[in-house]
């Protein structure tokens, strides 16, 4: 993973405490050579239209707005600076936060972008547009969401599917297993990879009348992927005692997982869905979102193609 351009998605509604810029300001130490973009966008809906004000009055109240926001990333600029690097800044206006972020990542084309986490609650996860959720599915560059940005990245973590039963390709697992060693090389972590299965509930697979050996099929669920696991792992060079098989659902298997090991990043791919179908089944990265201890790393399929990009 070649990365020379970091941009950092700075939260708008905090004017203290950015965690991905002290996770930014981390892996500085590790890319010498890397330059960094501090992006925010902002909106203030009393600002977009109003009776008791003109048009231009608006308008000038927008730009001072988004002159103080530019004061404020040059304040926040200023550490990395100090220390040598070429740091960019960007505010912007716009309502839609999540699409001024994707349309800035296109335009800039970052190595990889950064963005602080937070938990979402029930409604947020019935509501389409989160930003986080939106970048998940739509950012072409590695998103690191962060949520520990004091861990000191040292086990890091690829999750794989090596059946391919989310329909991802084949090619993706490794990448994210180069991902994965590529940046614990950088910063002398070690690696690990997880691969979570899990086999049709007892009682459904009994009503469907599919098995009649419950623990005989288990069993059989269990080695068809363990070989599965454990020749893909093989052949990427992962070591026998970093391979880590799992029963049970990602979005419980894997936050346990990352817990009981101290993973500081996990590493996930992400594929291109319709909105329906996101709708109907969602991601595995979505699903992991609030429930990973750690901070999580998307990564997309090589050709990866924007739907929601204009042709």
């Amino acid at each position: 993973m070649n990365i020379q351009h970091i941009m950092v998605a700075i939260d708008p509604t905090s004017d203290t405490d950015q965690p991905c810029l002290r996770r930014a300001e981390q892996l500085a130490t590790h890319y010498p050579s890397a330059r960094f973009t501090l992006f925010v966008s902002d909106y203030i809906a009393a600002l977009d239209r109003g009776q008791l004000f003109d048009s231009e009055a608006l308008a000038k109240a927008r730009n001072s707005l988004l002159g103080h926001r530019e004061e404020h990333l040059d304040r926040l600029a200023q550490p990395l600076r100090e220390r040598g690097f070429t740091v960019n800044t960007q505010a912007v206006w716009g309502k839609r936060y999540e699409r001024h972020i994707l349309r800035a990542i296109h335009e800039q084309q970052p190595d990889l972008v950064l963005k602080t986490t937070h938990h979402h609650g029930l409604l947020k996860r019935l509501v389409l547009s989160n930003s986080d959720w939106y970048l998940i599915r739509h950012c072409p560059a590695p998103l690191w969401l962060v949520k520990q940005p004091n861990s000191a990245l040292q086990v890091f973590c690829a999750s794989v599917d090596p059946l391919h039963e989310a329909d991802k390709p084949a090619s993706l697992d490794y990448k994210l297993l180069e991902t994965t060693r590529s940046l614990a090389e950088a910063v002398g972590g070690e690696v690990q990879a997880v691969h979570c299965y899990n086999p049709l509930p007892h009682t459904l697979a009994f009503d469907t009348g599919m098995v009649a050996d419950y623990d005989g099929y288990a069993a059989e669920v269990h080695k068809h992927h363990a070989e599965a696991f454990r020749e893909f792992a093989n052949q990427a060079g992962v070591a026998s005692e970093a391979q880590h098989l799992r029963r049970g659902y990602p979005e419980q298997a894997i936050p346990e997982f990352a817990e009981q090991h101290h993973v500081d990043l996990l590493v996930i791919g992400a594929i291109s869905r319709s909105r329906l179908e996101s709708a109907l089944i969602g991601h595995t990265a979505e699903r992991l979102l609030d429930h990973v201890p750690c901070d999580l790393l998307i990564v997309k399929p090589d050709g990866f193609v924007d739907p929601s990009k204009p042709a």
